[in-house]
């Protein structure tokens, strides 16, 4: 491909990005459909029993009827390969809602055959095991499915003995002690350790009596909590999948009338799509929008007004939180994946939000002080292995949790590039901070990296791979970030010598991913799409021109033949997969720009 050619895709690509905007200026971007959420939802609206929800579920139904794979299962997208979570909470939904349909029974047999070709029989009652089995020692996902499967009828009562008990109680101990129990759920998973709990607790039949005292004198404490942390929304994390699970279980046991359930019904009817679907979450416009601004980088102010850009800076001020979040207790400062009100701060949006500031920066005060917070509340995240997890601090002891090598790098590159913007705008004792913040990040990913030059991300993977991991992402992501970090003089000299040998580790190992036909998956010999591949052109610009040209030429035929196709690249919320529409555009764009910054220099 000539120079020419690229320039003028990036321009075509460009105006594209820039007609997705909504009416308020910046981007929201659009999730996948899931049969996972709309099984869920459809069954939370039958348990609700409103007759106004009736063809709300129906349309769900259909959805569902519709979209059965062809080998009998249900992904977690359409593109999504079939899986045995989803399939059985499809099975539950359509055999609980679609009793009356014609063509439930059909669909229904497809499944069984499907599920007993993995090795799942639900007549003889190894549902449990299997589903414990593969989640492991994290019941954030396999408790409430379990609950599910009895709620619908696919298990007897009697088997909630066998469904593990969720310690509802431990939440009403202060949350800087959640850390020290071995609560086997993830940080942001409260809502469905209390409501998912309750009903486990009131459906089975054995109890230790010390135990059945506490937690019964429990519970009214614990709904107390659950209603200080329900989002005006109504959407726990903006999630359909975890609002269901807990409107479906409060009601179920015995909560019907319940605020948070209410709530939650009311999120559930308002998020359904005109299809009939639902997705995992109502959207990610920060992160979306965040990403925008980056991948066009220097070239906003040549692709946007001034005023267009005086709008996003203002969106992405706005919604920083400036008080504690009363979800987790995160302190002022974040950023959250969407501007609604379930969103909870994290470390990639909020090193996201910073990076784009950054890019935006025009000297304002406000901007600074923005910025400033983002650090100061980034700085206090940070682990003590010198890593970064997603929400909390200190919950290490299941893997959506720890601290991880891509949102450690984005920590690393947005405090780094603060330093260096900001100057003496920022205090003399934050940049210390800062200084020291950065050096452990370097620690982690020092450690962290694989002996093949890798890193593995946390919240992304490739279902092709043989561990639905992603190497080729994380290495990408992070190599994207220590290749920006290097450029800032303020970084120290011995830093920049061995970031330098991280990244060259790391871009040797994305070359050796290159498909034959010039494209990148989730590694070598994996189906290459717009998303990895994009990234992986990102990562390498200034390093192998004729592999980011080999992988242009597949990018450009792959646009023509199939146009900008979204791939279920994104993991979310304990082995849940979707695909975001605006991913293919945005990382295709932050190549092109890339490829030609350094080829014009």
């Amino acid at each position: 491909m000539e120079l020419k050619d690229i320039d003028n895709q990036y321009n075509k690509l460009v105006g594209l990005l820039k007609a997705e905007r909504n009416a308020e200026g910046f981007w929201t971007g659009r999730l996948s459909s899931s049969a996972l959420a709309t099984a869920v939802a459809i069954v939370a609206l039958k348990i609700d029993g409103n007759v106004s929800g009736n063809a709300l579920i129906n349309n769900g139904l259909n959805w569902l009827l519709d979209h059965l794979n062809a080998d009998g299962g249900f992904g977690d997208t359409i593109e999504s390969k079939s899986n045995v979570s989803t399939s059985l909470l499809c099975y539950a939904a359509i055999s609980y809602c679609g009793e009356d349909h014609k063509r439930s029974q059909n669909v229904l047999r497809e499944l069984e055959k499907y599920l007993i070709s993995q090795n799942i029989d639900l007549s003889k009652g190894d549902v449990i095991a299997s589903v414990l089995a593969f989640y492991g020692k994290d019941f954030t996902f396999s408790v409430p499915i379990l609950s599910m499967l009895v709620i619908c009828g696919v298990l007897d009562h009697k088997t909630c003995v066998k469904i593990p008990q969720l310690p509802f109680e431990l939440t009403l101990l202060p949350s800087k002690w959640y850390s020290l129990f071995n609560l086997r759920v993830v940080s942001y998973a409260i809502p469905a350790l209390i409501a998912v709990g309750f009903f486990v607790f009131k459906t089975r039949r054995r109890h230790n009596p010390i135990m059945k005292w506490i937690r019964n004198r429990s519970i009214q404490p614990a709904l107390r909590k659950l209603e200080k942390i329900v989002p005006e929304s109504g959407g726990f994390l903006e999630a359909i999948p975890l609002t269901a699970f807990v409107a479906m279980c409060l009601h179920s046991s015995g909560f019907k009338d319940n605020r948070v359930a209410q709530k939650g019904i009311l999120f559930l009817r308002n998020q359904q799509r005109s299809d009939g679907s639902w997705p995992i979450d109502t959207d990610l416009s920060t992160w979306v929008t965040t990403s925008s601004v980056k991948a066009l980088g220097s070239q906003m102010a040549k692709v946007f007004s001034p005023a267009e850009i005086g709008s996003i800076t203002s969106h992405l001020k706005s919604i920083q939180y400036k008080e504690v979040h009363p979800f987790n207790l995160a302190q002022p400062g974040g950023w959250g994946w969407t501007n609604y009100s379930g969103s909870v701060p994290d470390v990639d949006d909020t090193a996201g939000a910073i990076l784009a500031l950054l890019e935006l920066y025009q000297l304002d005060n406000e901007d600074t002080t923005a910025i400033i917070n983002g650090c100061q509340w980034l700085i206090t995240l940070q682990n003590k292995d010198g890593g970064f997890p997603t929400f909390c601090k200190g919950w290490g002891r299941l893997p959506f949790d720890s601290s991880c090598a891509d949102l450690t790098g984005h920590a690393l590159l947005a405090l780094t590039k603060s330093r260096e913007i900001l100057g003496d705008k920022m205090a003399v004792d934050l940049k210390l901070a800062v200084e020291k913040c950065v050096a452990r990040s370097f620690g982690f990913l020092w450690k962290n990296q694989q002996d093949n030059g890798s890193w593995y991300p946390l919240w992304f993977g490739n279902q092709l791979t043989s561990d639905n991991k992603n190497p080729v992402y994380g290495t990408a992501k992070v190599a994207i970030y220590l290749n920006d970090s290097i450029l800032c003089d303020s970084l120290e000299d011995h830093l920049k010598r061995n970031i330098g040998q991280m990244l060259t580790r790391a871009q040797d190992y994305l070359l050796k991913q290159q498909n034959v036909n010039g494209s990148w998956g989730g590694e070598i010999a994996i189906e290459g799409t717009i998303e990895e591949s994009g990234l992986a052109i990102s990562a390498l610009a200034g390093k192998d021109q004729q592999a980011c040209l080999r992988g242009f030429e597949w990018l450009e035929s792959e646009y023509t033949n199939n146009g900008l196709r979204s791939n279920p690249i994104g993991l979310y919320f304990a082995m849940l997969w979707y695909d975001e529409k605006l991913y293919p555009l945005i990382y295709y764009i932050e190549a092109l720009r890339r490829y030609l910054k350094y080829n014009a220099q």
